[in-house]
């Protein structure tokens, strides 16, 4: 559990836009075998894609070494890691979006999948519940959602990281809907409620190494 005399928390594009030099050998250091694994649960019909959180675009790095038929909208925060993103060689077959994904339109019935990477640890339940939603809506029929992320293994270990993830806001000084790089897992099973509750059915596991959960949901 996190110590209390870390550094004081970062706002999510400041922490992002420090890093962005050493993120690729970081997130490759934990889950280089799980990006390829992640592009391989692609269907292969699916050819237009939304990738949120996109950063540099690893997960892309993965999908475009298999396909080379895609059409990917992305969508980040910090336009540091879309810059690192827009020098791939594939970034011809990219729309890139600098912006929140929590508000960025994504359209309706418009993507035959939607992926997200180690991205929405940082959100509560309420606030997943609504992209969620919107990530439903925007899918066609007979589309996909796939999510690898950190999960908790209990609610106890969940209401503890928002319980510190509310402390840490409060000793900054900031609001309480302020994006912060602190990690607030939701267990699997709750995970699994937010996207039933969202229309999702059915949901898959099909990953789980005790901390790293890759879930598919589909739109019937």
């Amino acid at each position: 559990m996190p110590d209390r005399r870390e550094p004081p928390v970062e706002g999510m594009d400041a922490f992002f836009t420090a890093r962005v030099d050493t993120y690729e050998e970081h997130m490759l250091a934990s889950w280089k075998e799980v990006y390829p694994l992640f592009a391989s649960l692609l269907p292969d019909g699916a050819r237009e894609v939304l990738d949120l959180g996109c950063g540099t675009g690893l997960e892309l790095d993965a999908l475009f070494a298999r396909r080379n038929d895609l059409r990917v909208v992305g969508v980040d925060l910090t336009p540091a890691m879309l810059d690192r993103l827009r020098a791939k060689p594939y970034a011809a077959s990219l729309e890139l979006i600098q912006g929140d994904y929590f508000l960025v339109p994504l359209g309706s019935a418009r993507f035959d999948a939607a992926l997200s990477f180690e991205t929405l640890h940082h959100f509560p339940y309420g606030k997943k519940l609504g992209l969620y939603q919107r990530l439903f809506e925007a899918l066609r029929p007979g589309g996909v959602y796939l999510e690898c992320d950190y999960m908790c293994d209990t609610r106890e270990q969940e209401d503890f990281f928002q319980a510190e993830a509310a402390r840490l806001r409060r000793e900054a000084g900031l609001p309480a809907d302020a994006y912060v790089h602190y990690d607030t897992p939701l267990t699997v099973e709750r995970q699994k409620e937010l996207l039933t509750l969202a229309g999702f059915s059915p949901i898959e596991e099909l990953y789980n190494d005790g901390g790293t959960v890759i879930l598919r949901a589909w739109r019937e």
